[in-house]
């Protein structure tokens, strides 16, 4: 039997915020803010729940791989290879530059 094929992605987050939303590249992180607190892991199945919708994966496919109490997390992303990964985060945001922000 083989392993399927995962992504490791570097990602900053950004609690209790207004809105849920990818909002760019932070020193090699992507930035993706929530609205959930990081209380009793909130904020972490909150940011799995943005990653899957963005990327287009099932939400069961997206989990915390380092960081589980940290700002600073590694997602592991099931089904999507590194080449893919970046290529569906073009779309989204432009390779390491920060996204334009509206208030």
């Amino acid at each position: 039997m083989t392993k399927p094929v995962t992504s490791r992605l570097r990602v900053r987050v950004q609690p209790n915020s207004t809105r849920s939303e990818i909002a760019g590249w932070y020193g090699g992180a992507l930035r993706v803010r929530t609205t959930a607190p990081p209380v009793a892991g909130r904020a972490n199945r909150a940011v799995a729940e943005v990653l899957a919708h963005a990327l287009d994966v099932p939400r069961t496919d997206v989990s915390v791989a380092r960081g589980h109490g940290s700002r600073d997390k590694v997602m592991e992303i099931v089904g999507i290879d590194e080449p893919e990964l970046r290529r569906r985060l073009e779309r989204l945001v432009a390779p390491d530059t920060p996204a334009a922000t509206t208030r």
